[in-house]
């Protein structure tokens, strides 16, 4: 059954139509484990996680910030991988991964009325782009948590796909122009994990 069946206002069902499809992103299953180590994280998940770093470590910003922009980045980066499914940070299709996800985009805000798909996609992009304040510090935690998550799990998804410490600074690095502090504890986390085995050099 389609929530339009109901023959109710047509923006609210195009709103609630919505909801629905993106539910999808439940299904959508990542490359890293839980902290518990017990199964794969799912999108949902993951987006949920980080809006709540966001919140808690918002004073470690480089700049001022509009908090509710950096949510809504947040909440919605991943939907795309409804249809272009989760491309592995370090994997070799990740370069050319954009075309598949601005496709995605288009469709699943397109179900929405103009100004509220409209606004979905610029917020989108802003994301992808990481160039204003809230894009650049809103990016800081879509790395964090992975990072948080190998190190806990002992350098799970690290040591299955064979990452190593280069590879792992090479692709976070932008961390830094969101959160300098942040990134400062990154690298003593890099730098523990290898000394621990959870991450070679080299």
């Amino acid at each position: 059954m389609n929530i339009t069946d109901i023959n109710f206002d047509k923006k609210l069902e195009s709103q609630l139509q919505f909801i629905i499809e993106i539910d999808k992103i439940k299904n959508i299953m990542r490359k890293s484990k839980l902290f518990d180590h017990s199964r794969f994280e799912n999108d949902a998940e993951h987006s949920w996680t980080i809006c709540v770093m966001a919140l808690l470590l918002k004073e470690y910003a480089n700049f001022t910030i509009h908090m509710e922009k950096v949510i809504s980045m947040l909440l919605i980066h991943d939907i795309v991988e409804i249809d272009a499914g989760d491309t592995f940070l370090y994997s070799d299709k990740r370069d050319t991964v954009h075309t598949d996800e601005k496709k995605a985009a288009e469709r699943i805000f397109g179900l929405l009325e103009k100004e509220q798909k409209e606004y979905f996609m610029n917020l989108w992009e802003e994301f992808e782009e990481r160039k204003t304040n809230e894009a650049q510090f809103a990016a800081v935690f879509d790395r964090l948590e992975p990072l948080l998550q190998n190190y806990i799990t002992e350098g799970y998804t690290w040591k299955k796909h064979n990452v190593t410490y280069e590879m792992v600074i090479e692709k976070n690095k932008h961390i830094q122009e969101g959160s300098k502090e942040i990134w400062k504890f990154v690298l003593k986390l890099l730098e523990d994990a290898v000394e621990k085995g959870y991450l070679r050099k080299g």
